[in-house]
C-alpha cells in the first residue's frame, strides 16, 4: 500500500519515503488489478458470470511469494479481506475453462509477477464452489487514512439486486441447491434420452409441448457441452454455468413436466403412453396448478410476501380495452364520405359496384401466411360466427397501470400486465354477445401479451392469435381474476396455492366496458371453422379459412 493522492499535500512524497519503489509497485499492483477486472468483466460482449472457488489462504500464498523486504508493506488487514473475499473469483468460458479477474502476472511489475501468477495459477485451478453475488456498489476498501487498498469497482450489470423475497444470501444458497439438482438431473438422463425427448417436443408431436421445450433444448445443449469434454473439472464448470443462466426452474429436471417426459423415454414407454400421460399433466387445469386448497401456513406465508412485494394493489384486475394492446392489426381509418351535389351523385359507378360484388371461393392458408401477406393491405376483417362451441377469450389487464408488476412478462422499464383466459372445452357464441352464422367486424388482431415484447424469452408460453370481435362481452363471467400461477413471476412460487385460490374467487372489473374479447388462435394441430372475410384497400371482398398456425 501507499500514500493517498489527497493525503500526499500533507505527508512526505513517494520519492522522499524511504520505502518510496516499495510504494511505487504496490501503485503499479493496484492498477493491474483494476486493469485485470475491467479486461475480463467489461471488455467482454454478452453477460458475464462471476463464480467463487474453493481457496483458502490466498494471502499467505501472496505473501510468501514475494521478495522478504516487500512483505511488511503489503502485511495489512483491508487487502488481506479483498484478497480472501475476492481474490478467488474467476469467470468461465464457453468451453469450461475458468479465468482469474483479479489476477494477471503480465500486467504487473516483474517484482510481483512470482506472486501474482502463482495466485492466479492456484485460483484457476481450484473448483468452483459458487456463484458470486454481491450487492456493493465497491468491493474491498479504497482508502483507509492515508493508506490505499486493494480495491475494484465492479459494473452496474455485476451488482446483484436484492429482493425482499430474495436477499443475497438467500439467492447464494438456492443457487447451491440448482447446481445440486442439476448434477442429478444429469446423472439420471443419458444424452441419448435428452435428444429424444427433444425431438418429440419439437416437432410438436405433445400436448402444449412449447412449454418443455425451451428447457428439452437447454438440457440437450448442457448434455452435449459436457460430452465435448473429457476432463470432469470442465464438465463441473459448464454447469455452474448453465446454474448461473439458467431461466427459473430449469434446474429442478426431476421435479418438473421434463423430468416426467425424460423418465417415461427411459423407462421404455411406448409413443402412445408417452402422450398420454403427458398430455394429461399438461391440461391447463392441471398443469403447474395447485389441486387442493391453500393451507393456513401458505396463506400467511402469501400475506407476508405480498407486504414485502408492496404488490397488493397488483392483484386488482380488469377486463381490458383496445387502448391497452399492442396491436399487430386494427381496421383501416374509413374515409369520410363525400357528399355529392350532382343529380345521381347517389347512384353507385359500375366499377364500385363490381368491385364490392366480387364473390371468391375461399381461400385455404395457414395462420402465418396470412399475417404476413394479407394483413399489411387488408381494410376491413370479418370472423364468421359459427354456431358450435369456439376457444372464445377475454384479455384482462391491471385496473391500476402504475402497480407493482406480478406477471412474468411485465417489467418496471416496459410495463405489460395483460393476460388472457379462455374457457376449458370452449364455449358458445351466445355467452360471449355474438350472433351465430353471422360474420362478426374484427376490432383488432393482437398476439398473445407475453410475445410482445421479448418473444424468444417466453416463448415456452405458447404461441397465440386473438382476434378481437365488435361487441364481443363474456355475458357468462361471474368470478376469476384472469391469470394462472404459472403467469407470476417467480417470487410467487412458494405461494401459488395461495394465489390460485385467490385467482379463482377475484372479481373482475370493468366487465360491461370490455373491448378486447374474441376468438383464440392456437399454434399446435389443425383449426375448423376459422372463417374470415377481408375487404381489401382495393375494395375487394375476398375470403379465408385459416387451418393451421403453420
Amino acid at each position: 500500500m501507499s500514500l493517498s493522492e489527497s493525503s500526499r499535500s500533507s505527508q512526505p512524497s513517494i520519492d522522499k519515503h524511504p520505502n518510496r519503489e516499495i510504494c511505487h509497485y504496490s501503485n503499479l499492483l493496484r492498477q493491474s488489478i483494476r486493469e485485470q477486472f475491467r479486461t475480463v468483466t467489461q471488455d467482454r460482449q454478452g453477460k458475464v458470470n462471476l463464480f467463487t472457488t474453493a481457496t483458502t489462504e490466498l494471502f499467505s500464498i501472496f505473501l510468501s511469494a514475494m521478495p522478504p523486504d516487500f512483505r511488511q508493506n503489503h502485511t495489512c488487514n483491508s487487502c488481506w479481506q479483498f484478497v480472501a473475499r475476492y481474490g478467488g473469483i474467476v469467470t468461465i468460458d464457453p468451453d469450461g475453462k475458468t479465468t482469474p479477474v483479479m489476477w494477471n502476472p503480465k500486467l504487473v511489475p516483474e517484482v510481483y509477477a512470482p506472486a501474482v501468477g502463482k495466485l492466479a495459477s492456484v485460483v484457476a485451478e481450484a473448483a468452483i464452489d459458487n456463484v458470486f453475488l454481491s450487492d456493493l456498489q465497491t468491493w474491498g476498501t479504497p482508502v483507509t487514512g492515508i493508506w490505499e487498498h486493494f480495491s475494484v469497482v465492479p459494473g452496474e450489470d455485476l451488482v446483484f439486486k436484492s429482493t425482499p423475497i430474495y436477499s443475497t444470501y438467500q439467492t447464494l444458497a438456492q443457487k447451491r441447491q440448482e447446481y445440486q439438482m442439476l448434477v442429478r438431473g444429469l446423472a439420471d438422463f443419458s444424452l441419448q434420452v435428452a435428444t429424444q425427448a427433444y425431438s418429440l417436443l419439437s416437432n410438436a408431436q405433445l400436448y402444449r409441448s412449447e412449454a418443455c421445450l425451451g428447457i428439452a433444448k437447454w438440457f440437450l445443449d448442457l448434455q452435449q457441452q459436457r460430452q465435448s469434454v473429457r476432463n470432469s473439472r470442465l464438465r463441473e464448470n459448464l454447469t455452474w454455468l448453465a446454474v448461473a443462466n439458467a431461466p427459473p426452474g430449469y434446474c429442478h429436471i426431476r421435479s418438473g413436466m421434463i423430468g416426467t417426459l425424460l423418465e417415461d423415454i427411459q423407462n421404455e414407454l411406448t409413443f402412445q403412453q408417452i402422450a398420454d400421460r403427458f398430455n394429461a399433466k399438461m391440461n391447463p387445469l392441471q398443469y403447474l396448478r395447485p389441486q387442493a386448497p391453500p393451507k393456513a401456513g401458505n396463506i400467511a406465508q402469501a400475506e407476508k410476501i405480498v407486504a414485502q412485494l408492496q404488490t397488493a394493489g397488483a392483484l386488482d384486475r380488469r377486463f381490458a380495452k383496445l387502448e391497452d394492446l399492442q396491436a399487430l392489426w386494427m381496421p383501416h381509418p374509413t374515409a369520410p364520405k363525400v357528399e355529392s351535389k350532382g343529380i345521381f351523385g347517389h347512384l353507385q359507378t359500375a366499377t364500385t359496384k363490381a368491385q364490392q360484388q366480387i364473390d371468391l371461393p375461399s381461400i385455404v392458408m395457414t395462420w402465418e401466411k396470412f399475417a404476413r401477406t394479407i394483413l399489411p393491405t387488408a381494410k376491413t376483417i370479418e370472423y364468421f360466427v359459427p354456431a358450435s362451441q369456439q376457444a372464445y377469450m377475454a384479455l384482462v389487464t391491471a385496473t391500476n397501470p402504475e402497480a407493482p408488476p406480478i406477471i412474468q412478462w411485465d417489467m418496471l422499464e416496459d410495463r405489460n400486465p395483460v393476460t388472457w383466459y379462455f374457457y376449458a372445452n370452449g364455449s358458445s357464441p351466445n355467452a360471449w354477445n355474438l350472433r351465430s352464422n353471422t360474420y362478426c367486424p374484427v376490432t383488432a388482431i393482437v398476439l398473445q401479451p407475453s410475445l410482445w415484447k421479448d418473444a424468444e424469452k417466453f416463448a415456452h408460453k405458447g404461441e397465440k392469435a386473438f382476434l378481437l370481435l365488435q361487441n364481443a362481452k363474456d355475458k357468462q363471467y361471474q368470478k376469476g381474476a384472469g391469470f394462472f400461477p404459472e403467469s407470476l413471476k417467480s417470487e410467487y412460487h412458494s405461494i401459488r396455492s395461495t394465489m390460485e385460490a385467490y385467482a379463482q374467487n377475484a372479481v373482475l372489473a370493468g366487465k360491461d366496458e370490455a373491448t378486447a374479447c374474441g376468438i383464440g388462435l392456437q399454434k399446435g394441430g389443425t383449426w375448423d371453422l376459422i372463417l374470415l372475410r377481408v375487404t381489401t384497400s382495393d375494395n375487394l371482398q375476398v375470403n379465408y379459412q385459416l387451418d393451421r398456425w403453420d
